[in-house]
């Protein structure tokens, strides 16, 4: 996958998590859910991945795609914990749940090669 194609997804991912904070309902758990998927972590992958497009060494490299990582795990959590409390189906979860998992583990391989082998 190309660093532009890789921006599209994960810009694409960042859409979706916020077309999903909008549908949540209006209590105070899933406001606060909704803020920390949508605010922080969940367009946090995108941002993040665009910014290690433009680090300035492989070690610059290396600490912005473990922040994308972490990102996309924590993006991970909250997605989990609205299908485990009930505040949405797996079914509607399905595809972003899929998502932020195909995208921690693309962003894991790429850190694994910029390093020079497995973890």
């Amino acid at each position: 996958m190309t660093p532009a194609q890789m921006k599209n997804r994960t810009k694409a991912f960042a859409t979706q998590i916020v077309n999903l904070a909008r549908k949540l309902p209006r209590d105070v758990a899933s406001v606060e859910i909704a803020r920390q998927m949508m605010i922080k972590s969940g367009t946090s992958v995108a941002a993040n991945y665009r910014s290690s497009c433009r680090a300035k060494s492989k070690a610059d490299f290396i600490s912005k795609m473990t922040t994308v990582e972490e990102e996309g795990d924590e993006t991970l959590l909250w997605l989990e914990l609205l299908v485990s409390t009930e505040t949405v189906t797996a079914t509607a979860a399905a595809a972003l749940l899929d998502e932020a998992d195909q995208t921690v583990r693309i962003v894991v391989a790429s850190i694994n090669t910029a390093r020079g082998g497995s973890r």
